[in-house]
């Protein structure tokens, strides 16, 4: 149940929308990460649309098994049918080699097999999580979204981060303020070759800082050398002797010859500003 005393007006209404804009569709399979934006898509929908809905959720090395695990926890417990798919992007050269639009190659295999799913289902629509803040960075997986008549809800009804996540809050939704998250395909910097025990690397190096209390961290690769990003308020205590020397042994033992803490602090979308350099710009 909602308690709809924590929302403004704009966010009820735009709350009001959406679950038009769903209701419209009929049936509809959600894109499901597990993340913040595609949970409350989903609850949403689901509250909406009942049995109408499933949930389709990649499992590949790019998504790290707690994620995985979190998602199927999530349809568990509202009871929301759930298939996991392997589109395995893998196969794509362009994501091997890392491109500058790598996303596109992997949203486009993933999406294309959750079209398949959701024919096999007798499904219409299938739906993804992006918002509008979503738009303000290098996306060039929305080209695939857009090329496959996947709808955008959460876009067409004006949902920014900090809606979803007070919504999803009065809705009582566990993911509410969960930290973001991206697929372990961008830790890399572009043209660096992708790699199964690459991706692995980083999951259990990203798995370590969070069993130490770094919930929102990221490790970048640079062919051997791992960059470690967590909030500016987290760097001392990443930085002390005891914590240091435990992050520099564990990944060590995981594979990367050199670890390095970023003094700049997490940003997502840093790995796009190697971008800027390629071209010469300044950044």
């Amino acid at each position: 149940m909602i308690d709809k005393t924590e929302l403004s007006e704009e966010q009820n209404n735009k709350l009001n929308d959406l679950k038009k804009i769903i209701e419209d569709l009929g049936s509809l399979a959600v894109g499901f990460s597990g993340g913040v934006d595609s949970a409350f898509l989903l609850a949403v929908s689901h509250e909406v649309l009942k049995d109408r809905v499933i949930a389709v959720t990649e499992d590949d090395a790019s998504v790290p098994t707690r994620e995985v695990d979190e998602a199927i926890a999530f349809c568990e417990d509202r009871g929301i049918r759930h298939i996991l798919c392997k589109a395995d992007p893998m196969q794509e050269e362009g994501y091997r080699n890392n491109s500058a639009d790598r996303c596109y190659f992997c949203k486009r295999g993933i999406f294309s097999e959750i079209k398949k799913i959701a024919e096999e289902n007798g499904i219409r629509y299938v739906a993804e999580g992006s918002n509008m803040d979503d738009l303000g960075d290098y996306r060039p997986g929305l080209k695939a979204v857009e090329e496959l008549s996947v709808i955008s809800p959460l876009r067409q009804a004006k949902l920014t981060k900090a809606d979803i996540r007070q919504i999803s809050k009065a809705m009582g939704l566990p993911t509410w303020n969960k930290p973001a998250y991206a697929c372990l395909a961008s830790r890399f910097v572009y043209g660096e070759q992708i790699t199964e025990e690459k991706l692995r690397m980083i999951d259990r190096a990203e798995q370590f800082l969070i069993e130490l209390g770094f919930f929102e961290e990221r490790v970048r690769m640079h062919n051997n050398i791992a960059r470690i990003e967590v909030p500016p308020q987290d760097i001392p205590r990443l930085a002390s002797d005891e914590i240091r020397n435990k992050v520099y042994e564990e990944l060590k033992k995981i594979g990367f010859m050199f670890v390095t803490l970023d003094m700049k602090g997490y940003r997502t979308g840093s790995m796009n500003a190697t971008l800027n350099l390629q071209e010469g710009q300044n950044v």
